[in-house]
């Protein structure tokens, strides 16, 4: 069964919070940036995923969630460097 639009909130929501608590630092953002963060970063995922012809499309598919983090990593990676934000200095 592939993702329908709320199937890929879902995604984008969790893999986006995820992404967010594995980097550290401070992002920002609420839960609608998360959303975004998460569902670019799905998306991002799901393309270097049919790169090398691993697909995702379902919830119920482990490597949908997987390539979602991934992507939505990269995505908050590249954020950060497009606002200048940094992890704090103790």
């Amino acid at each position: 069964m592939e993702l329908g639009f709320i199937g890929w909130i879902v995604v984008g929501l969790v893999a986006g919070a995820i992404a967010k608590l594995i980097l550290p630092g401070r992002q920002g953002g609420g839960i609608i940036a998360t959303l975004i963060l998460g569902v670019v970063g799905g998306l991002l995922g799901g393309f270097i995923g049919s790169l090398f012809g691993t697909g995702g499309g379902s919830m119920s598919n482990p490597m949908t969630w997987i390539l979602a983090v991934v992507g939505s990593i990269i995505v908050l990676l590249i954020w950060g460097l497009i606002t200048g934000r940094k992890a704090p200095r103790d």
